[in-house]
């Protein structure tokens, strides 16, 4: 079980506004951190805690297909996305660096930014403490469950080769 606080935006955030471009000539997930959303929210790197979440609207992660932006929001120690919706590569990519994300429209609706969050991956349940109401989301198929877990697919391509 994961517990944190909602940090919430909205539509189409895209890769440039979870990591602008200008931070791109490094890989070094530290730095790229102390970028994470800097441009929709100067501030979030400044508040956000270990364990928050990220709560958006549709088509989370449009834009480019760079990895740079999942790293970014995991080594901000963002416990998990969720949204109503994420752009295919940023969703294939989160899951390949061990970034939890998870889709649900009705918890993206109605959480709202500062609200106690709790998220059960494996149910699929996601639990608005502020509010006292339970969202249902798409639980990850066990594969991919064991990729999250793992840390990421090298990880679990490392595990299993053992």
């Amino acid at each position: 079980m994961m517990e944190g606080t909602a940090r919430k935006f909205g539509d189409d955030v895209n890769t440039d506004e979870i990591i602008p471009a200008r931070y791109l000539n490094t890989t070094d997930p530290d730095e790229l951190a102390g970028h994470c959303m800097e441009d929709s929210d100067p501030d979030f790197i400044k508040n956000v805690q270990p364990g928050d979440f990220i709560v958006a609207g549709e088509n989370f992660g449009c834009g480019s297909s760079r990895e740079h932006a999942p790293i970014a929001i995991k080594s901000a120690k963002i416990a998990a996305v969720i949204a109503k919706s994420f752009a295919r590569i940023f969703y294939r990519n989160a899951i390949n660096i061990g970034l939890p994300i998870v889709e649900s429209a009705d918890a993206a609706q109605d959480i709202d930014d500062g609200d106690k969050i709790k998220l059960d991956l494996t149910a699929g349940i996601i639990e608005n403490a502020t509010k006292g109401k339970q969202y249902k989301a798409l639980p990850f198929p066990e594969e991919m469950q064991e990729i999250i877990n793992a840390g990421g697919l090298m990880e679990f391509i490392k595990k299993q080769a053992k």
